[in-house]
């Protein structure tokens, strides 16, 4: 469980996701659940930054837009992110997949919830 998040990072790793999802319904009632889905924000938008940088072409849009969604349903259950992880996915984003519809829109439901008055990132 320590090493899975690091897994998690490298592009198109779909395999260690589905044990991330399994470790996730495992810790369904605990206190830990809170600090693990921190963890696999970080690893899923460290992911994504991975996946544009190497991939400036779109050739992977089916992973990319899974990852997009399970990013857009963490940062719905954890409303934080780690300030440097945040700008790398923007910076790396809106460089690589500024057309790309689904980045766009989980950019603005990111924004919205980011950037709400008592978020830590709106100051």
């Amino acid at each position: 469980m320590d090493h899975l998040p690091a897994a998690l990072e490298r592009a198109g790793n779909e395999e260690s996701w589905a044990m991330a999802d399994a470790v996730s319904r495992v810790l369904k009632n605990s206190e830990e659940l809170r600090s693990w889905r921190r963890h696999l924000l970080s690893a899923c938008i460290k992911g994504l930054v991975a996946m544009y940088s190497s991939s400036k072409d779109e050739s992977k849009q089916e992973v990319e837009r899974s990852m997009l969604l399970r990013l857009e349903e963490l940062l719905c259950v954890v409303e934080e992110v780690d300030s440097d992880d945040w700008c790398n996915l923007v910076k790396t984003g809106l460089k690589y997949r500024y057309r790309d519809e689904t980045f766009l829109k989980v950019l603005n439901v990111a924004i919205k919830l980011l950037y709400k008055k008592e978020s830590s990132l709106s100051q």
